[in-house]
């Protein structure tokens, strides 16, 4: 049972001082939960109550079969906006069409993952690299931020085609901006900004929430045309079969498993990042993640939820506020039950401009410039794969961008591997050491050897650029009499690539060139005696390491012939 309900292991060491933690943790998310779902709801293109929805059943569901002790999972901003650009094409935001069309697409995103997780698929999350994740994350963020300028200035779209005619369209007429819904928006921006240094213990955002209720009560914000909230349901969501029999489950499928791709990335990396934290407490198991989620999109299908998966602010705080166990994500949606049963006729008041404002500041901290600037320092060809995810995105669109940015890391992996890294190495003066000659001035190139070694998996897509690179060698030294391939760094070698090291030894044995191969690693060896490479190679120009292919040595230790092959 403990495989299925990893919460089984925690209650059975659970202490008095845990639930201080976990109820103190609960606490905290809980009441930024009730903003952020019904913010994020907005984005989604669904009414304000389905966010709390979905921070209800999802994450009481993933908090029992969930391996992450630190996640908190629910509604999210990047998720949401990915699903009211694919799903907006099947029915009209906000429409009972549209809620039936995203309760169905949960179902399938969450069916997906579960079946991830049974076939033990959680390995994709390795193939999904960070660079074309945050180019992605970064777009995203820009898309959400300029579609809450209609929330913040009280402008109406008309006759807008995509998002940069969108955010021309505000430039435009700027003059048509609501003055009280713009001071709500600025206040609301202010507090959010300076609540958060000033009351760093304290959701900002319920503060933000609080105080634009208030105002909008006593000053009758919606008789000057203030955009509100208004009517929402009190009680907890009622149970309802997906609607599936009618809908174009063909056409949902591309919508559906770049959801089912993207919540896992994020559940994973975050729960990952926290975990590294407790390593001594608890482990974190991918499949058991996806099983988790699945189960957790599944289940909130049947009460009208929409994709849920981890927040990276909620998952911080509720860590950092000292939870021990998911105890605290249970905790959290109590608080959100509390809100719907009780709190609901007061959230009337509710200017769309607070929760215009909430998403805008926590978007905008998903844009992590210094990290971009560390990748253009560190790694061009990652600060390129960010890059094209980010201007793919804006510019093919949300649903696909991180199709794009996949296609282009494809693109920078295949040109890596064909292109690898490989030195022409020098003795070191006064040593037995060989250095990369365009690293270290003390190695020197001697006129009648050259020494290559070749760091990387010899095969297919890149023998071409060895025997390329061989050949530039014999040509800028004609005075070479022997020549050396350091093998330590080639992990692998397939058919193409002995044929390549075949076709090497040909074109030097042709110039009156010796070809020697040096400190070449067990699997290597198997496959040069199976193909018989070794005797054209000759097993007297097999050595150790590059000063016995110097000497030739003549009578060496059997370890440099060690094989498998009988």
């Amino acid at each position: 049972m403990k495989s299925i309900f990893p919460i089984i292991d925690s209650l059975n060491s659970y202490s008095s001082e845990w639930l201080k933690n976990d109820l103190f943790a609960g606490l905290v998310v809980g009441v930024m939960l009730i903003p952020q779902g019904m913010a994020y709801a907005m984005i989604a293109g669904l009414p304000p109550i389905y966010g709390l929805y979905t921070a209800i059943i999802p994450t009481i569901v993933y908090a029992l079969i969930g391996s992450s002790r630190h996640v908190s999972v629910g509604p999210v901003a990047m998720d949401s906006l990915i699903l009211v650009a694919g799903a907006s094409a099947f029915a009209t935001e906000g429409t009972m069409d549209y809620i039936i069309v995203v309760a169905a697409l949960t179902l399938l995103i969450g069916a997906i993952q579960m079946g991830m997780g049974v076939l033990k698929l959680g390995f994709i999350a390795n193939f999904l690299s960070k660079p074309v994740i945050l180019g992605f994350t970064f777009a995203a963020a820009v898309i959400i931020s300029i579609k809450q300028l209609k929330y913040l200035l009280g402008i109406q779209l008309v006759n807008v085609d995509g998002i940069f005619d969108e955010f021309l369209f505000y430039i435009l007429n700027l003059d048509q901006v609501h003055l009280p819904t713009l001071w709500i928006a600025l206040g609301s921006l202010f507090l959010l900004v300076v609540g958060k240094k000033l009351i760093s213990k304290f959701p900002a955002s319920l503060l933000v929430v609080l105080v634009g209720m208030g105002i909008s009560y006593l000053f009758q914000l919606d008789n000057v045309g203030v955009s509100l909230v208004g009517y929402m349901p009190s009680g907890l969501p009622e149970f309802s079969i997906p609607e599936i029999e009618s809908l174009p489950w063909s056409e949902f499928l591309p919508l559906a498993v770049t959801l089912a791709l993207m919540g896992f990335v994020e559940l994973y990396s975050i729960g990952q990042r926290l975990q590294s934290k407790h390593k001594a407490e608890y482990e974190i198991n991918a499949n058991q993640e996806l099983v988790g989620l699945g189960m957790a999109n599944v289940i909130g299908s049947f009460f009208r939820t929409f994709p849920a998966t981890a927040s990276f602010s909620r998952s911080a705080v509720n860590e950092s506020s000292g939870a021990k166990t998911t105890i605290a994500s249970m905790i959290a949606a109590l608080i959100v039950i509390l809100a719907l049963l009780f709190l609901m006729p007061v959230f009337q008041y509710l200017p769309h401009a607070v929760l215009g404002a909430i998403i805008f500041i926590a978007v905008l901290g998903l844009i992590d410039i210094k990290l971009a600037k560390s990748l253009w320092n560190t790694d061009r060809y990652d600060f390129v794969m960010l890059l094209s995810s980010f201007l793919g995105t804006l510019i093919l669109g949300i649903e696909w961008g991180i199709g794009f940015g996949i296609l282009i890391s494809l693109l920078v992996l295949i040109y890596k591997t064909s292109a690898p890294h490989m030195a022409v190495l020098g003795r070191v003066s006064g040593t037995n050491f060989f250095r990369n000659l365009d690293r270290f001035d003390e190695a020197i190139d001697e006129p009648s050897v050259s020494i290559l070694r070749f760091d990387a998996r010899l095969f297919f897509a890149n023998v071409g650029s060895l025997k390329s690179k061989v050949e530039r060698l014999v040509k800028e030294k004609p005075t070479m009499k022997k020549f050396i391939l350091d093998s330590q760094s080639i992990i692998d070698i397939d058919s193409s690539g002995i044929d390549g090291v075949e076709d090497i030894v040909n074109l030097l044995d042709e110039r009156g060139i010796e070809f020697h191969m040096v400190s070449i690693i067990g699997p290597v060896r198997d496959k040069l005696f199976k193909t018989g490479l070794i005797d054209k190679v000759g097993r007297e120009n097999i050595h150790d390491c590059i000063e016995d292919a110097l000497s030739d040595q003549v009578d060496k230790p059997k370890l440099v012939y060690q094989t498998n092959v009988k």
